[in-house]
C-alpha cells in the first residue's frame, strides 16, 4: 500500500469475526483496501498533513453499512464477542479526530440510515433517523414549510448523527439553539447491544434523562440510530445588519446589551481586525454581523432594538452586503486543501466563556498563539452568544521550521491555547467535542467529573469497544502522540 499508520491496528479481527459480520449485514461489508483508506481519517486538520507526507492516522479492519436498528445491535454484539473495536462514522466532517479508527476495529458507517420518518405538524416535531445528510434533512423541510435552524459550517457534509454525538451548533444558534436544545427523544444501540428509546415529549420529570448521556458521547457509549427534533414554520421576513468598531471589546459589548434585551437574532458574529480585514477586506475595524429571521413583527423589533444598541456602543453602519457577502461564503472550507500541501500547518479551536472574563479571554488566547514560534495567523472571532457569555472561534497557522514534527508544532499552539483558556476560567470547547486532539485536556477542565465519566464508561462499555481511545477515557501513555 505504501502508507505507515500512526496508530496501532486491531489483533482480534479474524476470518471468523468477518464471516459474522457479513452473516449479519449480506451486503453491507467491505475490507477492500481503497475503502479502509477513505475510513482512516475524519477531517482533522493534522490527519490531512500526515497523508501528503505518506502517513494514515490508522487503518480499520472493515466497514459496515447498516439499515437498521438490528443490524447496528448485531454487529456491536459480536464486536463484544471477539473484543473488535467499533467506530460509529456520519460523514467524516469532525475536525478532532474523533472517527480515526486508532486500533482498528469495524468503522460503522451510518448513511444507509438516512429516512425522515414523519413530521407532526401540530407538534412541530420531526422524526429522522441519524444516518441523515444535514443538507438534504433541511432541504426537506424547507420544501415542505419548516426549518429546523441547526446550519453548521459542515452543513453539506455532516449527518444528525454527528451533531448529536459531539453537541453540535449551528451558524443560526442564537435563535434556535444548539443541538440539544433541538433533540426532543433518541433511540440508540448501546455498547452491549440492547436498543433503547425516550418519548417524544416537551419535557419529563421521570428521573435522569440518562438517553442524554449519549449526546456529546461522541460514540463513545453506543451508536444513536434515530431522534426527534424541534421544528419551526419558515421564517417569512428576513433582516440584515452589519456595523465596523474601533476594537472588538465595543462589539462585544453591543452584542451583551442585546442579549440583555432578551433579542435573539439568528445569526450573530463578531471579528477581531485581522479577520475583518480577511474576510471583509476592511482595515483597521472589528466587524458585526446580525441576521434576524422569523415572523415579521418580531425581525422589526430585533432589528430597531439592535441597531440602536449598535450605535449607542460606537458601531458605523454597514449595510446588508458584508451579511450577504458572509451568506455566500460561509460554507467554503477551502484552506486545507490550497495551504497544507505546502507545508502550512493551521486549525481553528473554538471555546467559551462568560461575559465577565470574554475580553480577558480574548487577548490571552491571541498572546498564547502569537508566543509559538512559528505562528504566523493568530486571529479569532466570536460566532454564538448567550444572555450569560459568548464562544470564541481562534484560527492559527505557521510553519513548524523549529519543531521536529509538523504535528509537534500543532500541539504546541494547541497545548496553547487550551492552557490560556483554562486560566482564564474557560471552557475549552463549545461545539466541536473533545476527539483525540482535546483528549489530554478533558480531565483539567472536568475536574472530579472526569471520574464520573469514566465510571459511566466502565458500566455501559465494560469491553471498551465504542471508539476507543477518545476524550481521554481510558487512553493508554503516548495514545495521542503524531
Amino acid at each position: 500500500m505504501g502508507y505507515t499508520t500512526v496508530y496501532p491496528g486491531n489483533k482480534n479481527f479474524d476470518k471468523k469475526a468477518l464471516e459474522e459480520i457479513e452473516a449479519v449485514i449480506p451486503h453491507g461489508v467491505s475490507v477492500k483496501e481503497s475503502d479502509r483508506v477513505i475510513y482512516s481519517k475524519d477531517y482533522w486538520p493534522i490527519a490531512l498533513r500526515w497523508h501528503l507526507d505518506g502517513k494514515l492516522p490508522a487503518l480499520p479492519d472493515c466497514i459496515v453499512w447498516p439499515e437498521n436498528e438490528e443490524q447496528v445491535a448485531g454487529i456491536i454484539k459480536i464486536a463484544n464477542e471477539k473484543h473488535v473495536p467499533v467506530v460509529p462514522y456520519g460523514e467524516g466532517s469532525g475536525v478532532l479526530g474523533g472517527a480515526v479508527p486508532v486500533k482498528g476495529g469495524i468503522v460503522v458507517d451510518m448513511r444507509k440510515m438516512d429516512k425522515v420518518i414523519a413530521i407532526d405538524d401540530e407538534s412541530l416535531m420531526v422524526t429522522v433517523q441519524a444516518g441523515i445528510n444535514g443538507m438534504n434533512l433541511e432541504r426537506y423541510l424547507n420544501h415542505n414549510g419548516y426549518t429546523m435552524g441547526h446550519i453548521p459550517q459542515s452543513l453539506y457534509c455532516s449527518s444528525l448523527g454527528g451533531w448529536l454525538a459531539c453537541r453540535a451548533a449551528g451558524q443560526f444558534s442564537t435563535k434556535y439553539g444548539k443541538i440539544e436544545d433541538i433533540v426532543i427523544a433518541m433511540k440508540a444501540v448501546l455498547a452491549d447491544g440492547s436498543i433503547i428509546s425516550s418519548k417524544a415529549v416537551p419535557r419529563t420529570s421521570t428521573g435522569p434523562r440518562v438517553e442524554r448521556l449519549l449526546l456529546g458521547s461522541e460514540g463513545t457509549l453506543g451508536i444513536i440510530t434515530e431522534a426527534t427534533l424541534k421544528i419551526w414554520p419558515y421564517p417569512e421576513e428576513r433582516a440584515m445588519l452589519s456595523f465596523t468598531f474601533d476594537d472588538i471589546s465595543h462589539a462585544l459589548e453591543a452584542v451583551r446589551k442585546i442579549m440583555r434585551k432578551n433579542v435573539y437574532p439568528a445569526v450573530v458574529r463578531i471579528y477581531d481586525e485581522n479577520e475583518t480585514l480577511r474576510h471583509f477586506q476592511v482595515k483597521n475595524k472589528c466587524m458585526l454581523i446580525l441576521l434576524m429571521e422569523g415572523a415579521k413583527e418580531l425581525v422589526e423589533l430585533e432589528k430597531s432594538i439592535s441597531l440602536n444598541i449598535c450605535k449607542e456602543e460606537g458601531g458605523e453602519e454597514r449595510g446588508d452586503g458584508p451579511v450577504k457577502h458572509w451568506l455566500e461564503t460561509r460554507f467554503n472550507v477551502k484552506e486545507s486543501s490550497e495551504f497544507v500541501p505546502k507545508g502550512f500547518v493551521f486549525d481553528t479551536v473554538e471555546v467559551s466563556t462568560s461575559w465577565k472574563n470574554a475580553l480577558a479571554l480574548y487577548r490571552a488566547v491571541i498572546k498564547a498563539m502569537r508566543g509559538v514560534d512559528g505562528v504566523v495567523v493568530a486571529s479569532g472571532h466570536a460566532s454564538h452568544f448567550y444572555p450569560q457569555g459568548v464562544c470564541f472561534y481562534f484560527t492559527f497557522g505557521g510553519l513548524p521550521l523549529k519543531h521536529s514534527t509538523p504535528f509537534k508544532f500543532y500541539e504546541s499552539v494547541w497545548d496553547s491555547i487550551m492552557d490560556a483558556c483554562l486560566r482564564q476560567g474557560g471552557s475549552i470547547s463549545h461545539h466541536h467535542g473533545i476527539g483525540l486532539m482535546r483528549a489530554k485536556w478533558l480531565n483539567k477542565e472536568m475536574g472530579a467529573r472526569f471520574e464520573m465519566l469514566e465510571k459511566i464508561k466502565r458500566a455501559i462499555d465494560p469491553g471498551k469497544i465504542m471508539n476507543p481511545g477518545k476524550m481521554g477515557i481510558g487512553m493508554e501513555e503516548g495514545e495521542n502522540e503524531g
